[in-house]
């Protein structure tokens, strides 16, 4: 039991682990996920790809497919009935091929037919002839060689975002500089991109999806279909995991083309290997980093080059170049700053949201650099940070005033000061590296500590108009009162939807009659006005914010006809009134875009805090990697769920971890090389180590209850934590993640 703000005992509201009404149908697999849909009369839809990650297309012949039985529509990009482009910040990417292919994977023709293994061999059967051409796959050549073909028209600058902060000057006391390169992380959600499509009577569509913004999907859907947007009904399926990669469309078009051609309702489910074909990635980086400080560690100056590959496509490169330039030099007060942050179009994979959104990247190197600036400097590479950390009051790289807690060097002082765990036990082998394999009872075996720290921005940036809508009802079922809480929110897997009825019961507390089985929470859907995107770590403050805001005035509203009719009990007043029903829309304080120039601007909303740190054995001789233990301090503002909280850090710790050392998308000259969980490796339960957890609550007055998005920054400290432990091992420089076992083992050994 938990004692809210107002003095009211609550079980389930805000500040308890309430449970999660999906949590056990999830772990007994009784959930029904967008995979599991299904209608007696539907067809099956599959998608033909290209082979070639550049080429322009001769001709299509679809005849080979329309003379098989069983199959009902076969569709190119003529048969598209709108518009042809659609896309998430930039209309740049074509429904289907129309004359060329930019990408391995992309979506040439659909079929739709009654059996699922019917509709592949159709799509199979379609002849396409393809005319290779050169592909454009190093991000550098693509933005600085004049001689490079461009990818797209307007060239192969998604955004240059320059930061100026001061002058740089000629030269510092110690200086150190680096190289760092990140590798193709993929979201590796287990629930595959699917969804129906039903083709309604009034000429529209209902699609039922597992997204993570109905309305972006709704704005970009409507236009290709040339439907009015009231006529692309969405509701959330089942969502298996996202991570920002459902956040662009996959199959939601294609079925939508496909119902309404064969006016049946169409499902599409793609395989684990379409599937990293299906979405985007995290980008990579290439990334050139020079500090300078004084003597005593104190920075002077940064400069960086920061280069994001992002593929074929816009999708969300342009804001994932403006958290990257923005954040760029991490939490440290640094006077002068000249960062040029860039993204790039290229033939290779189209890369987007991924947790952690650019401040990933550019977290890995400033934290490098961090510690070759405490060797060079002769300091613990706490105390460098230490001597160098923001609080509150500070100026980020934009100029930004950090106006809320900020207690880092707090923080990095309690993480420091953690037990260490005891030497590893060579009787378990499931403490060793290599594990169960048995590649070592302690022979090589070196063991490393290292550090990590992280800022990220929470909500959306730079002037965009962030916002959610909720609407709360509170009606009689039967004799009783109920709580009826509508958003369009994406739960994909976060625990939104537990957050969103702790609120209704935290603010409708004084009503004893709404007991906790009495909220509900309604489906997301498209009837209801938008929630925006589940991503930036925002919907617990822009929903939840939606969804206090509308419970306060269904409160207010229930307490004055209360003030009429004294006598009556809540279930007698709304028989007599009827139901009482609330909606509001929750913005968050503005922000601006960043100076083009400068890259100055007030452009964040929030920002939130992580640290850890990582201590591992290593096998010098065989490059293998176990992590024993890591331990984060993190400051949340106030815990809206303590359990579901816990949960996120877990697991953006866990994400990396798999970047430091296993997860990576190969591409070969445009080619990925690895669509398969059998070689993209991500992390097990006996990969994850134990966590020390210390959760902080030093409330944002801008933000409702004091909450601060916390799904993200665990995700940025966790990987340059593991790889400065790695390097403490090892001696080596390790300036690309993820560290590969030759990395190590074909590498001298510091003795």
């Amino acid at each position: 039991m938990t004692q809210t703000a107002r003095g009211r005992s609550l079980g389930e509201g805000v500040g308890t682990g309430a449970i999660r009404p999906d949590g056990i149908l999830k772990v007994t697999g009784e959930f029904a996920y967008s995979s599991d849909l299904y209608l007696a009369d539907m067809l099956w839809g599959a998608t033909l790809r290209s082979p070639h990650p550049s080429a322009w297309i001769r001709s299509v012949d679809v005849g080979p497919a329309l003379a098989m039985p069983g199959v009902h529509a076969v569709l190119t990009h003529e048969d598209v009935p709108g518009e042809r482009f659609y896309g998430l910040e930039h209309k740049d990417q074509p429904v289907l091929a129309i004359d060329q292919v930019r990408y391995q994977g992309e979506p040439v023709a659909i079929v739709a037919a009654d059996h699922p293994e019917t509709a592949r061999r159709a799509a199979a059967a379609i002849v396409v002839v393809y005319e290779q051409r050169e592909a454009v796959t190093d991000a550098r050549r693509a933005l600085f060689d004049p001689a490079c073909p461009h990818v797209l028209p307007g060239g192969n600058v998604v955004r240059h975002q320059p930061v100026r902060v001061g002058s740089i000057p000629p030269s510092a006391e110690v200086v150190v500089t680096g190289e760092y390169e990140v590798g193709m992380q993929d979201q590796a959600f287990l629930g595959p991109e699917s969804g129906m499509a039903v083709p309604a009577e009034d000429g529209g569509v209902d699609l039922f999806v597992a997204t993570q913004w109905l309305h972006a999907d709704q704005d970009q859907i409507a236009p290709c279909l040339a439907l009015p947007k009231d006529k692309v009904r969405l509701t959330l399926a089942g969502v298996g995991g996202a991570f920002g990669a459902r956040e662009d469309l996959s199959m939601q078009i294609h079925a939508s083309m496909l119902a309404l051609r064969t006016g049946r309702p169409v499902k599409i489910v793609y395989g684990r290997e379409e599937s990293f074909f299906g979405h985007v990635h995290r980008h990579p980086a290439l990334m050139r980093y020079e500090h300078g400080a004084t003597r005593e560690g104190r920075l002077v100056y940064v400069k960086a080059e920061i280069v994001l590959d992002g593929g074929a496509y816009c999708s969300s490169s342009l804001a994932v170049v403006g958290n990257a330039a923005s954040l760029g030099v991490g939490p440290y007060e640094v006077p002068n700053i000249a960062i040029d942050a860039y993204g790039a179009y290229t033939n290779n994979p189209p890369c987007g949201a991924m947790r952690g959104f650019g401040a990933v990247q550019a977290c890995y190197a400033y934290e490098s650099q961090m510690d070759r600036l405490a060797e060079a400097c002769g300091l613990d590479p706490v105390e460098i940070r230490l001597r160098n950390a923001v609080s509150q009051g500070s100026r980020l790289a934009t100029g930004q005033v950090i106006d809320s807690p900020a207690p880092l060097a707090g923080m990095l002082r309690e993480l420091a000061a953690m037990p260490l765990p005891g030497a590893a036990r060579s009787s378990d082998l499931r403490s060793m590296p290599g594990g169960v394999a048995q590649t070592t009872h302690g022979e090589g075996v070196r063991r490393g500590i290292g550090y990590g720290v992280g800022i990220k921005n929470i909500c959306f940036s730079e002037g965009f108009d962030d916002y959610s809508t909720a609407r709360v009802r509170v009606e009689l079922l039967g004799d009783e009162p109920h709580v009826l809480v509508h958003t369009a929110a994406a739960e994909v897997g976060q625990g939104l939807v537990t957050v969103q009825a702790q609120i209704a019961r935290t603010e409708l507390a004084e009503f004893p009659e709404l007991g906790v089985a009495r909220v509900t929470v309604a489906p997301a859907d498209t009837t209801v006005g938008s929630a925006g995107s589940s991503s930036a770590s925002r919907q617990s403050y822009v929903t939840g914010g939606a969804v206090k805001a509308a419970c306060e005035a269904v409160r207010e509203r229930l307490n004055a006809l209360r003030a009429e009719r004294p006598v009556l009990a809540l279930a007698d007043l709304l028989r007599e009134h009827g139901p009482v029903e609330e909606t509001r829309e929750y913005r968050h304080r503005p922000t601006h875009p960043m100076d083009p120039l400068t890259g100055q601007g007030d452009s964040h909303t929030q920002l939130a805090l992580c640290v850890h740190r990582a201590v591992v054995d290593v096998d010098v001789d065989l490059g293998l990697v176990k992590v024993v233990e890591l331990a984060a301090v993190q400051d949340v503002g106030k815990m809206i769920n303590p359990t579901a909280l816990e949960g996120q850090i877990h697991g953006g710790s866990a994400q990396g971890l798999g970047l430091a050392l296993m997860e990576e998308i190969q591409v070969r000259d445009g080619r990925v090389l690895n669509p398969s969980f059998t070689d993209y490796l991500i992390p097990t339960i006996l990969d994850m180590p134990p966590m020390k957890l210390s959760i902080l609550e030093n409330p944002d007055p801008a933000a409702p209850y004091g909450l601060r998005g916390a799904g993200e920054p665990p995700t940025l400290s966790s990987t340059p934590a593991i790889v400065a432990a790695v390097r403490a091992a090892t001696g080596l420089p390790l300036s690309r993640v993820p560290i590969r076992p030759e990395d190590i083992a074909l590498s001298p050994a510091s003795p």
